[in-house]
C-alpha cells in the first residue's frame, strides 16, 4: 500500500471512528443545566470542528474535552448574578449601576405581569408608554418636558434626526469619539442621515470656530467626552458659548452631557466627597444654559438602568418623540418602571438611597471596617490603601480613595477561585495579586467574600 493510500486510509478510520452527534451530547448532557438542544447543537459543532482538523491535516481535539469545554463556556455566559469586587462602581462588563432593591423588585413585577404600560386605568384608553417619565422628568431636572429611549446611542441618534434630519451639524474633532467596543460616535452621528461639519482641532475648539460654520449648519452638537480627557495645551467652547451662539443663529443646540450627574453642585454628598466630580456636567446647569436637547445615560451617574434620557424644551421633545426612530428604541415596561423608580430619588432628596450613590459616599473608615472583618486572619491576606474609580466612561481620571483587600500568592488561581465561587465574586488582579475593594460590593454580599476569601486561600 503507498504511502497516499495509507494516509487516506488512516484519515478515513479516523473520521469514520468519530462519535455520533447524539452518543457526544449525552457524555455531556448529565452534567450540565443547558437545555438538551442547546447541547446537541453544540455536540454538532465539534464534530464539524473535529471534521476540519482532519481534513487539514491537523491533529484534532478529543471530541469530549472540546464539547465539554464548549458547554462550559456557553453555559458561562448565561446571564447570573455575580458580585462587584473590582473597585470600579459602574463597571460595564458586570452590568453598570445596581438598582435600589425595591426597585428592582417594582420592575420584576412589571416583567411577570400584565402592566399600565400604555393604558390609563382611569378611562380604559390608550396613553403614552412615557406619560410618567414626562411628568417627573421637568421636576428632576429643571426642564421644560423629557422623555427616554433605550441608551444614549439611541436618544443622539433620534436628537440629530429629529432636529436636523438630512442637514448638517456642527461638532468639534475633539469629540468624535470611540467609545467601548470599537464603537465610533460619528458613524452613529452619520446614521441619522445628518452631515457632520467638523469644526477646530482635536484639543482647541473656540466659539469662532462654530461661529464661522452656523450660518450653514441646522444644529450645532457638543459632547462630552466622558470617557477620556486630554489635558495640557486644551481649549473647548463651553455649553454657555454653544447654547448662545446657536440662540442667535437660529438653530437648536444639542448637549450630549452622557454620564448623567443631575446637578453638578451634588448636594446630596460633602465637600470632601465630590471632589472627584470637579468639571463634570450636570444636567440642571446645562438645561439652565438653554440648550434645547440634553442627552445623558440612565445607568451611569444617574444610578438607574440602561436608558438613554433626553430633556430639554417642549418643541425639541416633541419633534423627538414623533419621529419614526423614537419607535425603533424605545424603552419596555420594566426599564421604565426601573428608571421612574430612580427619579422618584432625586424628586424625594433620597439620592443616598441609590446603590451608586451610596457606594461613592461610603467613607474610607467604613469601607476599612468592612475590609477588616471580611479579611480574616489569613497572612497571605492583608489590607491596603487602593483607589476606587467611577467606571462606565464616567469623570475619566477620576478616583475615590479606599482600602483593598490583597491576596498574596497565585493570582489567576486565587481569582480563579473566587470566581468560580456559588455567585462568582469578580475582583481584579494586581502586581501579582489579587484585590478586593468593597467599596463596590454590597454589604448583605460581605458573608459571602469573606467564606470565599476563606475557601480560595489554601
Amino acid at each position: 500500500m503507498s504511502t497516499a493510500v495509507e494516509v487516506t486510509y488512516a484519515w478515513y478510520m479516523r473520521m469514520r471512528d468519530l462519535p455520533s452527534v447524539d452518543a457526544l451530547a449525552s457524555v455531556v448532557a448529565r452534567d450540565t443545566e443547558l437545555p438538551p438542544a442547546l447541547v446537541v447543537a453544540m455536540a454538532r459543532k465539534t464534530i464539524d470542528t473535529v471534521r476540519e482538523a482532519l481534513a487539514a491535516g491537523e491533529e484534532p481535539p478529543d471530541p469530549a474535552e472540546e464539547l465539554t469545554a464548549l458547554v462550559a463556556s456557553i453555559a458561562a455566559s448565561r446571564p447570573t448574578r455575580v458580585i462587584n469586587a473590582t473597585g470600579v462602581l459602574l463597571h460595564t462588563n458586570l452590568g453598570r449601576a445596581p438598582l435600589p432593591a425595591d426597585v428592582a423588585a417594582d420592575a420584576a413585577e412589571i416583567s411577570r405581569s400584565a402592566s399600565n404600560v400604555e393604558i390609563d386605568v382611569a378611562t380604559g384608553k390608550r396613553s403614552r408608554r412615557s406619560a410618567y417619565l414626562e411628568a417627573i422628568l421637568p421636576v428632576v431636572t429643571g426642564a421644560e418636558a423629557g422623555f427616554a429611549v433605550n441608551n444614549n446611542a439611541g436618544a443622539l441618534l433620534l436628537a440629530l434626526a429629529s432636529t436636523a434630519g438630512r442637514g448638517k451639524v456642527a461638532v468639534s474633532r475633539g469629540e468624535l469619539i470611540e467609545i467601548g467596543g470599537s464603537f465610533r460616535l460619528p458613524s452613529l452621528m452619520e446614521a441619522s442621515g445628518a452631515t457632520l461639519v467638523e469644526v477646530g482641532t482635536t484639543n482647541r475648539t473656540r466659539r469662532s470656530d462654530y461661529e464661522a460654520v452656523a450660518d450653514r449648519v441646522d444644529a450645532i452638537l457638543k459632547v462630552h467626552p466622558s470617557n477620556y480627557r486630554i489635558d495640557g495645551f486644551r481649549e473647548e467652547a463651553s455649553w454657555e458659548e454653544l447654547a448662545s451662539l446657536a440662540t442667535q443663529a437660529g438653530i437648536p443646540f444639542i448637549a450630549d452631557i452622557g454620564s448623567g450627574l443631575v446637578d453638578a453642585s451634588a448636594p446630596w454628598l460633602g465637600d470632601r466627597d465630590r471632589r472627584w466630580l470637579a468639571d463634570e456636567p450636570g444636567v440642571r446647569q446645562t438645561v439652565a444654559t438653554g440648550a434645547n436637547l440634553v442627552l445623558f445615560s440612565g445607568d451611569k451617574l444617574l444610578g438607574g438602568p440602561q436608558a438613554g434620557v433626553m430633556v430639554g424644551t417642549r418643541a425639541e421633545i416633541r419633534e423627538a418623540m414623533r419621529h419614526p426612530i423614537a419607535r425603533a428604541v424605545r424603552l419596555d415596561g420594566a426599564s421604565i418602571a426601573g428608571l421612574a423608580g430612580v427619579l422618584d430619588r432625586y424628586a424625594t432628596a433620597a439620592v443616598l438611597t441609590i446603590p451608586f450613590w451610596q457606594m461613592a459616599a461610603a467613607s474610607v473608615d467604613e469601607i476599612r471596617d468592612r475590609a477588616t472583618q471580611v479579611a480574616g486572619t489569613n497572612p497571605r491576606v492583608t489590607i491596603v490603601d487602593a483607589e476606587s474609580i467611577p467606571g462606565a466612561g464616567s469623570v475619566p481620571g477620576a478616583t475615590i480613595p479606599t482600602v483593598a483587600i490583597r491576596i498574596e500568592g497565585d493570582a489567576d488561581s486565587a481569582w480563579s477561585a473566587l470566581a468560580g465561587w456559588d455567585t462568582p465574586i469578580i475582583a481584579t488582579r494586581s502586581d501579582g495579586a489579587v484585590l478586593i475593594d468593597l467599596r463596590s460590593v454590597d454589604p448583605s454580599d460581605d458573608r459571602t467574600v469573606a467564606a470565599a476569601i476563606e475557601g480560595a486561600i489554601v
